[in-house]
């Protein structure tokens, strides 16, 4: 039974441009109270950012719906994702894609977010912790990439790791950023600018 909540959400997500019906039908699958604090599940369906703690947020749904759309119009495989967080987007990613490798850099948000995917029964997300601006190398090449913070450069090891016919979609910038859809052909890259973002900054440096 669809709450009245969450059908205002899809609602919202159609009328401002969110078409893709495997990407709606994802997000009406993940409940994303399970992802924020307790406190804050009555907002859970809002369509707005919420915080997850270590100065990090939950994205906005049109922002998670408006990245995975842009990766879904390549049929990627296989996809990379910066920027575990709560797991909320890793799950969304989990319903569509064949695999899904994520990387985080705060180890107690990664294990908060492994186990929300174990209690959804969610086994095809391979996580580990670490510096999101070098991605994967060993499990590269990715189809997609997804990134979950803003980075003040597109980050180059990304961009090598990307699969020939690849897209990434990043938010990048600073002060003012933009959401910038990626796409590889042999050793030449094309950006497309998506609109205007803001995120929170891409961290670089390894803990632990």
């Amino acid at each position: 039974m669809i709450s009245h909540c969450e059908q205002l959400l899809y609602q919202q997500l159609q009328a401002q441009g969110i078409h893709d019906s495997r990407v709606l039908a994802a997000i009406r699958c993940v409940p994303r109270q399970r992802f924020v604090d307790e406190a804050l599940a009555h907002q859970a369906w809002d369509n707005t950012a919420l915080p997850i703690g270590f100065g990090q947020t939950i994205s906005q749904p049109y922002i998670v719906a408006r990245m995975i759309s842009e990766l879904s119009k390549s049929s990627p495989r296989r996809v990379l994702e910066i920027g575990t967080g709560s797991g909320y987007q890793t799950a969304i990613l989990a319903q569509l894609f064949e695999r899904v490798y994520s990387v985080e850099l705060l180890e107690p948000l990664l294990y908060q977010a492994r186990r929300r995917l174990k209690m959804l029964d969610l086994h095809n997300v391979i996580s580990r912790q670490g510096d999101g601006w070098q991605g994967w190398q060993s499990k590269a090449p990715f189809d997609a990439i997804i990134v979950s913070a803003a980075a003040r450069c597109v980050p180059r090891m990304l961009l090598e790791q990307l699969a020939d016919g690849g897209v990434m979609v990043i938010p990048v910038g600073e002060s003012s950023q933009n959401l910038q859809r990626i796409s590889r052909h042999g050793e030449h890259f094309t950006t497309q600018i998506l609109e205007a973002v803001r995120f929170v900054p891409l961290v670089e440096g390894s803990r632990g």
